[in-house]
């Protein structure tokens, strides 16, 4: 009996926090979206800044999420690593000094929790079980080799450890299966080429070829998964059958650097065969589905919205490379404009400027919730298209 009442407590519990989550939505989607995408842009950066001087651990880190009823979470080692080349380049191209001092926070705090092994840990900061992750150490080598041109040497030493670590703890066969993530979802995870592609960008400021070579064994390992329709297998955190365009976004991002690194053309004509797939799905007003099926068919009702800022951008560098007639700009345009829209101009500081996880906001990743992630990669975006076209 005592067993049933307990079932009923948390039956009720449940319900009520999704009223409440609810209730909080409602009042979000009556806040006004954004229009402009070069005044979006500053206000998902200022977002990323509160997300620093907010984080619930207070540490020079981004808090991983901002909840719609909890608030600002502790910081996210893996996601700060990738952030801090955007603030950079932002720092660069919009002449705001203040992002290249956030950088140096963010970095300082990385290399101060690297693990001994050269490593970094998976999860948040208050996680318990700390272990180390080959994702996560591959997104933050992407933050320490950015962040050689702007201040030296300081962090070379933690960028060759976290690379040396990586290279000595691949599979023979390219792939990292030892240090999984314990957040994701068990098997093969192909969209480590963005892994590889922090090991590309090693080899560049150190000039190792091994990184390189490390990287090169990764994307092959990774195209070796890529079906003859473009479609990635193994691509998902937890549902390898129909994939986040969150998780597509990294693998093709990979391949795209892998081109970029080697001019090697199969890595391009790879980069082309998923596109294609993707840009098919794209609708007039830039909705994109958050999950693909292998025949490249709409598999949600809800938008992943960091995948669709993410392919935006691949979109983008593809042009560039290709040239107009491979007919990627207009999805990526429309991409980005529907992203611009569901962010909001005015509300509290953890709403303004953020992108939340997915659109509608109950979708089903990372639901009611705005994501440190999602806002760096639609920066990265909106600042490709505000650069180029």
């Amino acid at each position: 009996m005592l067993r049933g009442n307990r079932n009923i407590y948390q039956r009720a519990r449940v319900i009520l926090e999704k009223k409440r989550y609810e209730s909080f939505s409602r009042k979000v989607d009556n806040l006004t979206g954004h229009t402009d995408r070069a005044q979006c842009l500053r206000d998902t950066l200022e977002w990323l800044k509160n997300s620093q001087d907010n984080s619930k651990s207070r540490d020079g880190g981004f808090a991983r999420h901002y909840n719609l009823l909890s608030g600002w979470s502790s910081s996210y080692p893996e996601t700060t690593g990738y952030i801090i080349p955007t603030l950079l380049k932002c720092s660069d191209m919009l002449g705001i000094t203040e992002l290249s001092n956030r950088a140096e926070r963010a970095l300082d705090w990385l290399v101060s929790i690297q693990l001994p092994d050269g490593s970094f840990q998976g999860g948040t900061i208050e996680v318990q079980n700390v272990v180390p992750v080959a994702f996560n150490t591959g997104q933050i080598v992407l933050g320490l080799a950015s962040s050689v041109k702007t201040f030296g040497e300081k962090y070379t030493n933690g960028l060759v450890r976290a690379s040396d670590w990586l290279v000595e703890n691949q599979d023979s066969n390219g792939s990292w299966t030892t240090f999984r993530s314990p957040f994701g979802g068990p098997g093969l995870k192909s969209y480590d080429t963005h892994i590889a592609w922090g090991l590309f960008e090693a080899a560049r400021i150190t000039a190792n070829e091994s990184y390189a070579g490390a990287a090169k064994k990764n994307i092959e390992w990774s195209l070796a998964h890529q079906n003859s329709n473009g479609w990635p297998r193994h691509c998902c955190l937890i549902d390898p059958t129909k994939p986040l365009t969150h998780t597509l976004g990294y693998y093709l991002r990979g391949i795209i650097e892998a081109y970029r690194y080697t001019g090697d053309p199969k890595y391009i004509e790879s980069s082309m065969r998923m596109s294609r797939g993707i840009r098919d799905l794209v609708q007039d007003d830039g909705f994109l589905p958050g999950r693909i099926g292998s025949d490249w068919s709409q598999q949600s009702a809800w938008s992943c919205l960091t995948g669709s800022v993410q392919i935006a951008a691949c979109f983008f560098l593809i042009t560039k490379i290709l040239g107009s007639d491979c007919n990627l700009l207009g999805p990526a345009k429309a991409l980005n404009k529907y992203v611009v829209n569901t962010i909001k101009k005015n509300g509290p500081v953890g709403i303004r400027g953020g992108v939340s996880g997915s659109y509608p906001l109950s979708g089903a990743y990372n639901p009611y919730m705005f994501l440190n992630w999602s806002a760096k990669f639609a920066v990265d975006s909106f600042l490709m298209e505000e650069e180029t076209y």
